[in-house]
């Protein structure tokens, strides 16, 4: 992920009181969104929630 991207679909929309607030603003978005959405190479280049269901559904 590009930082525009974080900035533009995260950081740029809101307004945060504190660091603090900023910083796990900026960890959910990834640990919850992003790095369950895009696409990893060892998984065949899909997501793992993807993946996942694929896998259970076999």
């Amino acid at each position: 992920m590009a930082n525009e991207t974080l900035k533009t679909e995260r950081v740029h929309h809101r307004d945060y009181q504190t660091r603090w607030e900023a910083m796990a603003d900026i960890f959910e978005y990834i640990e919850v969104f992003y790095n369950r959405s895009r696409r990893h190479s060892a998984l065949g280049l899909i997501a793992p929630e993807e993946y996942e269901m694929l896998n259970l559904t076999a």
